[in-house]
């Protein structure tokens, strides 16, 4: 059974990372909170508490890879990139936040 419509909301952080992940490639975890900080002007912050556990779901979904490295200040990180699992389940999430951005722009318009 697929998800309930209202699950959506949900899965926002899915969406953030898969696209961060398409956008800039390879990156550690601390690098997708940065980029998404960034990117949305301090907007939206994304925890390390909701982030770990979602990249490794994501991982065992097959839609990112993880490996250990280096970081840029010399501590071993693990870098997550996107798969062609996840770039497929990239278009199908921007496609469910369109429906849903669309939905709360009719009633937020309705008269």
């Amino acid at each position: 059974m697929g998800k309930h419509p209202n699950d959506r909301l949900q899965g926002t952080l899915d969406l953030l990372v898969l696209k961060s992940l398409a956008s800039r490639g390879t990156m550690h975890g601390y690098g997708i909170t940065v980029h998404i900080q960034q990117v949305a002007g301090d907007v939206l912050r994304v925890e390390e508490g909701s982030l770990y556990p979602a990249l490794h779901r994501m991982a065992q979904e097959g839609w990112i890879r993880a490996k250990w490295g280096t970081s840029e200040n010399n501590r071993r990180a693990r870098f997550y990139s996107i798969t062609l699992a996840g770039l497929k389940q990239l278009a199908a999430e921007e496609n469910r936040w369109s429906e849903l951005t669309g939905a709360v722009s009719r009633v937020l318009q309705f008269v």
